[in-house]
């Protein structure tokens, strides 16, 4: 008797293979446009700072499953949580910013989950790892779980965006060497709960500074795999969409010219997979 082909399947993904053409949605390239960011449902853009929802939305369809538990440590509005929301994710996410923490509720809850699904949003910070560990782990034991599958981790670009004064906010970090350090911290308490083989979605740009390109992304990728991850895949994201610079074309162009240097268009997406 011939034997039935078997279904590729992935420990880390829904994705039937035999139907590979039918994910058109699913990006492979490492270059990513979007001509604007998702603002159906429960998204917004007047959080200054947070980022498309289509990254999240690319990375859970690729390196999670339906009813596995993604954590996000810089949850800001909640668009990952959002995400998990529509696609059938548990998520919990860590937000240092109490206000900006209640808010977040708010607007996830305003999303509609098609699956049962826990979204949770807890008051914390994710460079603290006793206390937001205990946090998180009181959170997965609601769920009957001990890990996570997925992490994706948006950190402030050091200085660029100040969101707050409170000291372990990594915007007010004095030096590039502080923020890499606080932010090592942040991947510290992601190995704590984050499944073996599975991966972080690290997404990241650079800055520039009294005449200096300061390449943050590269430095943060560093940090990551210093902690024993692999690295997967470096994505770029197409900024020309961005806000600020449209607004603002000539004068950037300007200071470019003057200055010598190249108007930032992009922000990195790295994938690591955890050892």
């Amino acid at each position: 008797m011939a034997r039935r082909p078997r279904t590729p399947t992935s420990p880390i993904n829904d994705l039937d293979l035999r139907q590979w053409r039918e994910y058109p949605e699913i990006l492979t390239d490492s270059l990513w446009t979007f001509p604007e960011r998702d603002r159906s449902g429960a998204h917004l853009a007047d959080y200054h700072g947070n980022f498309i929802p289509q990254i999240p939305h690319q990375a859970l369809l690729r390196y999670s499953k339906r009813d596995e538990v993604v954590l996000d440590p810089f949850l800001g509005s909640g668009t990952t949580l959002i995400e998990c929301r529509r696609l059938g994710r548990h998520g919990i996410g860590i937000e240092l910013n109490r206000e900006v923490a209640r808010a977040a509720r708010q607007r996830i809850s305003e999303e509609p989950a098609p699956e049962p699904v826990s979204t949770s949003v807890l008051i914390g910070d994710s460079s603290d790892l006793e206390r937001t560990s205990r946090k998180i782990e009181r959170q997965l034991r609601r769920l009957g779980r001990t890990e996570v599958q997925l992490a994706l981790l948006h950190p402030p670009y050091h200085s660029i965006i100040r969101f707050s004064d409170h000291p372990a906010d990594l915007s007010t970090c004095a030096d590039p060497e502080a923020f890499l350090e606080g932010f090592g911290r942040v991947v510290d308490l992601t190995n704590c709960f984050l499944a073996p083989n599975r991966y972080l979605v690290l997404v990241i740009g650079d800055f520039y500074e009294k005449g200096t390109w300061t390449p943050l992304g590269f430095q943060c990728m560093q940090t990551v795999m210093e902690r024993g991850y692999r690295l997967k895949s470096i994505v770029i994201k197409d900024m020309q969409g961005n806000r600020a610079k449209r607004n603002l074309g000539n004068i950037w162009r300007y200071r470019a010219l003057a200055g010598g240097f190249y108007i930032f268009k992009h922000e990195y997406v790295f994938f690591f997979q955890r050892g």
